[in-house]
């Protein structure tokens, strides 16, 4: 789905970081995070561009960030795929900088560059060497100004398109099982199409399409830039108003619209695909960022699947031993969005078994609540997964795009340790019993197709 792998979709503000589940009884009242010791600087150009910086002179490097705020619910049926295109066109040249020269000449000053698409925005980043920042800013406001959209540049990027769609997508049981899932699990959310967009639309988009989207979303003010390493704030501040300033704001964009119903019966979708095992993919409706549930919701997914000791994993793959592997997640977005379980069982095993087993422990946590040990382990990965994204540049800009772009204030981010900290065992057992409903399930089953064969129309 991107330049980067499809699992850095998931960012790592709450990847799973196993960690020593006993903690000191005694707390220093002082928050563990704050702008007293993380210092953090926002401001915005007149041409409504955001910036963030923050100064860390452990080592001479930076990471530049840019969040557009445009992601696969910005898009509608026809144009599916299309902030993903984008993501690759931004690669392939501008009014400056020939095809295929952008990352040539970073490289060729020890930096590199990558970028993701998901449902909610597109990001883009730079790393290297603090000498580099200039040519960062240069190559990266250049094509922010005036985008290469030549004919046949368009026409072979959305060839490479495709062809990532079917390696990520149609050559892929999770990948299939994904789509399968949120196609089937919202019928009017900007969330229920893929990010890599149906093939048909991929096939079809206009020229005049790309380039209407490029300037209604590609502009300084739907971005969030941020500098992240070691600079000098005064410098970087002239050289960002040189590079961006002059960019004229567009009309801001209209919002997407969401007229997702309630659901109140379960679904299923059945995908037929070559295998040697069976996988399942079950979607519960969960709420978006809006709602104070999303920190018991990480705790609930570290609780289910956090390592191997994680209840999911014992219960499945080691107690029972039907299942390969036992996955929860979930991850707070602009829309409500789905508490995913992925499981792949064992090589004879059905996924009506695996799907039993996994509807026991979900009922029972919404019963019986997790453990204090269960408890104090997801707190402890849920925090040291959150503060070990905070100490590279690299993971600094992510959650502080994220947190600005997806939170609406990088701010929040200084109370998030705090929250996952206040998160109760029954805070957990009251919203694993409201979430884990049947009625508002979707499941996706692999049926496995003889390996070499493939499906018929």
């Amino acid at each position: 789905m991107s330049r980067l792998s499809a699992l850095a979709l998931a960012l790592l503000l709450t990847a799973p970081v196993v960690q020593a589940a006993n903690r000191p009884a005694a707390r220093a009242s002082a928050p563990a995070l704050s702008p007293a010791n993380y210092p953090v600087e926002r401001y915005t150009l007149d041409n409504g561009l955001t910036v963030i910086l923050h100064v860390d002179h452990t080592v001479p490097v930076v990471c530049f960030w840019q969040w557009y705020k445009v992601g696969s619910r910005n898009e509608h049926q026809g144009i599916t795929g299309l902030s993903h295109f984008f993501e690759h066109m931004m690669f392939n040249g501008s009014k400056n900088c020939p095809p295929k020269e952008y990352d040539r000449q970073l490289e060729s000053r020890g930096a590199y560059s990558n970028a993701f698409t998901s449902h909610d925005m597109t990001a883009y980043y730079e790393e290297g060497g603090k000498e580099s920042l200039e040519k960062m800013l240069e190559l990266d406001s250049d094509r922010m100004r005036e985008l290469s959209l030549l004919p046949d540049l368009l026409k072979s990027e959305v060839e490479v398109v495709r062809e990532e769609r079917r390696f990520r997508t149609d050559n892929s049981v999770p990948g299939l099982l994904d789509e399968a899932l949120y196609s089937s699990a919202f019928v009017a959310s900007p969330y229920g199409w893929p990010v890599v967009g149906w093939m048909k639309d991929l096939e079809r988009i206009t020229r005049d399409e790309m380039v209407d989207y490029f300037s209604t979303y590609y502009a300084p003010n739907n971005c969030v830039l941020l500098l992240v390493g070691d600079f000098a704030p005064a410098d970087a501040k002239l050289k960002i108003a040189h590079y961006f300033g002059s960019i004229p704001r567009q009309k801001p964009p209209a919002l997407p619209v969401n007229a997702e119903p309630d659901q109140n019966g379960e679904r299923r979708v059945d995908v037929r695909y070559p295998s040697e095992t069976v996988s399942f993919d079950v979607g519960y409706k969960a709420p978006s960022v809006a709602s104070d549930e999303i920190w018991v919701l990480d705790i609930l997914s570290n609780v289910l699947a956090g390592g191997e000791s994680s209840r999911l994993h014992q219960a499945l793959v080691y107690d029972q031993q039907i299942a390969l592997s036992a996955n929860a997640s979930y991850r707070a977005g602009l829309e409500p969005g789905l508490f995913e379980l992925y499981v792949e069982m064992k090589p004879g095993k059905t996924a009506a078994e695996g799907e039993k087993s996994l509807y026991a422990e979900l009922e029972r946590l919404g019963t019986e609540g997790p453990t204090e040990r269960e408890l104090q382990k997801a707190r402890n990965q849920a925090e040291a997964g959150f503060i070990s994204a905070l100490k590279t540049n690299n993971g600094a800009g992510q959650a502080l795009g994220f947190y600005e772009h997806v939170h609406g204030d990088y701010n929040k981010l200084f109370t998030a340790i705090e929250r996952y900290r206040a998160v109760s065992a029954a805070d957990c057992r009251r919203v694993a019993k409201q979430l884990f409903d049947p009625a508002r399930r979707t499941v996706a089953t692999l049926v496995p197709l003889e390996v070499g064969k493939e499906a018929q129309p």
